[in-house]
């Protein structure tokens, strides 16, 4: 620790810390444009100049190292002067026009210069005018360098932490000009940070232009609904009509970033696809009925169906209050564990409770990725979880942080990536043991005798040696601390359950060599943490508890006056079994689209049709909606207060900012509404009073309160169960595929049905596009842009060719979330990846089977 006395106050602050962060620590404010906490300092604005006793020369603040015995002033004449002096500088070629700029009444420089800026300019030549209209760089951002002040806020927020680099500058000294690739964002990720970081009005959001002025907003602080990061924003709304989003810059898990799904992509609450009133189907058609007609329909159709079984699916989107009272509603009032929360994948639960008790980290993530390694397994973060992307990306630059891939996609962190392993989709339990292998066999010394024994007995060290496996492993060794996180795409895989087995052997492994190991999951909707701690899940109570647990189950019973079932109940897919074999009276289904999402159409379109009561409580009308015989019109994203619990463990507030669209109901209202027409009044009912039952019933959330929710949030609370003990042996490895093979994720502009509603982001993500390596496209005879059919053994569908120099051999990628495509045509329930050919779209060829076959033109279809 240092000494610095600052305007006579004095304080001790860390070795290497700046003047201008221990002004800060004091409340002193110095200004500064060109200084943003998160990048490296630039020192280039000047405005943050401050006087350090025995130096002749003012001296940046934001920029100069404190040293012990340091005394510094902050307010002198000679700084006012300087600080009077850059800002005229400044205002010199600055454009006058603040009655029109979107900046005008949140601009820095405004605020400078009624602070600290002069009464009067002294320059008198013409200004300098770089354009003498706006720039559209992009469909959602519009420049005007004019205005420009040369802070580079923008280039380095692109280039260091999106990583991007779209933008850079021309020129120097007062003519210098910040510009996209020929006028264009060529590589642009559209988030907007350049627009959000951007002190004056030279870079703006094109959708909210011209739209409204800063107090004319009603500004409501939330979390996104788009990807588990939990990225705090604040939506702005005019007489109740969505304006824009920010970011909250010193608040959340994500400061001030956003991605474009975040930033630009909540227009969503304004799609012309609402479900305006109750439907009923009659005569094979939904027609609209008051609220009073829709239940006494469904209180006859209820009655008529209680016979069979029961089941229910809700969507991991919604808030935790909701999901709680979804699984109460099923486990009370229908009496059955027949629920899940994910159309992609079911659940192992046998092994996920354990493993997530055992070592899920409920903490900051700047925290848990401060380990000395990261390792990231499955998935492309790049796509998914944009703003955790960013963190990642500062921990390997500026905390030295060894980021360690292991995956099937590439993605952009492997350029900041210590080590990067290709795993075969299917492949990463093989991987996994692979690794575990390896780092027993390096680390013998230190392990026990008893627990190389145990690995020895169950994993054999791989016969090839590659060199990414090489050198991860070897970074796991020199390691002192270790975070994995983990992508939920592994868990669409038939060999999911094998790889958080081999998963578990990994983190065992590095706990018993003092590596301190934790994980966190890297979810891609908002509230899949809540939704499985709320225990929607066919085989876990709330808080994650076996349901075959009887103190857990005895313990909501008595709360709940009412028994609850003691034998697991279906997932999703064993729920459309059921369906298909006219097991299943009622089917009720809360905010989510199987129809869509669910990997085999075909499957989920006849077991869908063959349940005898189909209830879709939905915000859209969706296909799946289009096939029940009761849709009741449901509150969105922003109509209904609650929490989310994102992949930290964090639980936020989630709040309401504008009024239900139509006929629309609270989701809670509408379970208050089912739970009547059953005689069964659901208690308590409303969002404070289930929130306060979930933080007493819920282990991992007893203690919280709103009021501690505050600005960041709180964590809940890891709770301790049985590990899963011993190592588990690996699974057979799959055969290598003689065919392409298909796989599915997110795209980075859109991560399901409510980005798909954005039309802002519809005009800047990509047309639907098939991704492969130039490899495999060279032997195809294809080329970039081209328009192919892919087609599997069940289906086909048409889209353009996207060649990527550095995606694996043998694969094929398709975002999941284009409704035109129907990508799960293709799919068959059980079988991912799913073997496909690809083709042109106007010729036909044939994938080459063998090793050095040459691709053979067929004639034109």
């Amino acid at each position: 620790m240092v000494s610095v006395t600052i305007d006579t106050q004095t304080l001790e602050v860390e070795a290497g810390s700046t003047v201008l962060q221990a002004a800060q620590r004091l409340g002193i404010d110095i200004p500064t444009f060109c200084y943003l906490k998160r990048l490296p300092a630039l020192a280039s604005c000047r405005m943050c100049l401050v006087e350090i006793e025995g130096l002749r020369r003012l001296q940046p603040s934001c920029a100069t190292a404190v040293t012990d015995g340091m005394v510094v002033r902050t307010n002198t004449p000679l700084i006012e002067e300087t600080r009077s002096s850059m800002l005229d500088m400044l205002l010199a070629n600055h454009p006058l026009d603040c009655p029109i700029c979107d900046k005008g009444g949140e601009c820095e420089l405004q605020d400078m210069v009624m602070a600290y800026g002069p009464r009067e300019s002294r320059f008198r030549d013409d200004k300098r005018v770089f354009h003498s209209k706006d720039i559209r760089l992009s469909p959602v951002i519009i420049m005007n360098v004019n205005r420009c002040i040369q802070c580079q806020r923008c280039v380095r927020m692109c280039e260091e932490v999106v990583g991007a680099v779209a933008l850079g500058t021309v020129e120097k000294g007062m003519d210098t000009a910040v510009t996209g690739f020929e006028g264009s964002l060529a590589s642009c990720d559209q988030c907007g940070n350049c627009v959000e970081v951007c002190p004056v009005g030279a870079l703006m959001s094109f959708p909210y232009r011209y739209k409204a002025r800063p107090w004319d907003l009603v500004e409501t602080d939330t979390i996104c609904p788009h990807c588990g990061t939990g990225c705090q924003l604040t939506v702005g709304t005019r007489k109740g009509e969505f304006m824009r989003v920010r970011s909250k810059w010193d608040e959340g898990v994500n400061h001030e970033t956003l991605c474009a799904r975040g930033r630009f992509g909540l227009d969503f609450v304004t799609s012309r696809d609402r479900i305006k009133r109750p439907m009923i189907r009659r005569d094979g058609v939904l027609v609209p009925v008051s609220w009073d007609e829709a239940g006494d329909y469904l209180r006859r159709r209820l009655s008529a169906v209680e016979s069979k079984a029961a089941g229910g699916l809700a969507s991991p989107r919604l808030p935790n209050e909701v999901l709680y009272q979804f699984q109460k509603l099923m486990r009370t009032v229908f009496g059955t564990n027949n629920i899940d929360c994910s159309t992609r994948w079911s659940t192992p639960f046998d092994i996920l409770g354990p493993l997530a008790a055992s070592f899920y980290s409920r903490a900051p993530l700047d925290e848990v990725i401060g380990k000395d390694c990261v390792l990231i397994v499955g998935g492309n973060v790049t796509e998914e979880n944009p703003v955790t992307e960013y963190l990642l990306r500062d921990a390997a630059r500026r905390r030295h942080t060894a980021l360690l891939m292991l995956s099937a996609r590439p993605s952009r962190l492997d350029a900041d990536a210590r080590a990067v392993l290709r795993a075969p989709p299917g492949g990463e339990a093989a991987s996994l043991a692979a690794v575990v292998a390896e780092l027993a066999a390096v680390a013998d010394q230190t392990l026990p005798s008893d627990d190389l024994a145990d690995i020895q007995a169950k994993i054999s060290r791989p016969a090839v040696s590659t060199d990414g496996l090489d050198r991860l492993v070897a970074a796991l060794k020199e390691g002192h601390s270790v975070t994995v996180l983990v992508s939920v795409d592994l868990l669409r895989l038939p060999e999911a359950r094998a790889t958080l087995q081999q998963l578990n052997n990994l983190l065992q492994l590095l706990s018993r060599l003092g590596k301190c190991p934790t994980m966190q999951f890297l979810f891609d909707r908002a509230n899949q943490m809540g939704a499985w701690d709320m225990g929607v899940l066919p085989a876990a109570l709330p808080g994650l508890q076996a349901v075959g647990g009887d103190e857990a189950r005895g313990t909501l019973a008595r709360n709940w006056s009412t028994e609850i079932p003691s034998e697991p109940g279906a997932g999703l897919d064993a729920m459309l079994e059921l369906c298909v074999g006219g097991r299943m009276g009622m089917l009720y289904i809360a905010g989510s689209d199987p129809l869509i999402a669910y990997p085999d159409r075909s499957f989920v379109t006849r077991a869908l049709g063959a349940a005898d009561l189909l209830i879709v409580q939905d915000t859209f009308l969706t296909e799946t909606a289009g096939l029940a015989e009761v849709v009741l019109p449901a509150a969105g994203y922003g109509e209904e207060s609650g929490t989310f619990t994102n992949n930290e463990g964090r639980t936020q507030n989630v709040h309401k900012f504008r009024e239900p669209a139509f006929e629309a109901r609270s989701n809670l209202a509408i379970f208050d509404f089912v739970a009547a027409l059953r005689n069964q009044p659901l208690q308590p009912s409303t969002q404070g009073e289930i929130f306060a039952e979930i933080t007493r019933l819920v282990p991992a959330y007893q203690g919280l309160t709103q009021e501690e929710l505050g600005a960041d949030g709180a964590f809940t609370k890891a709770v301790p169960t049985s590990p899963a003990g011993g190592f588990f042996a690996p699974s057979p490895t799959p055969k290598a595929a003689d065919r392409l093979m298909l796989v599915t994720g997110n795209g980075l502009f859109h991560n399901g049905y409510l980005s798909e509603r954005s039309e802002i982001l519809n005009t800047i993500a990509e047309d639907p596009y098939v991704e492969m390596s130039g490899e495999d496209a060279a032997q195809l005879g294809l080329s970039d842009r081209d328009q192919v059919i892919v087609r599997s053994d069940r289906g086909e569908l048409t889209a353009k060719l996207k060649v990527n120099r550095r995606f694996p051999t043998g694969l094929v990628f398709v975002p999941e979330n284009y409704r035109a495509l129907r990508l799960n045509n293709l799919m068959r329930r059980g079988e991912y990846p799913c073997p496909v050919d690809v083709q042109k779209a106007h010729a036909v060829f044939e994938f080459p089977r063998a090793a050095g076959a040459e691709a053979r033109p067929e004639s034109p279809s």
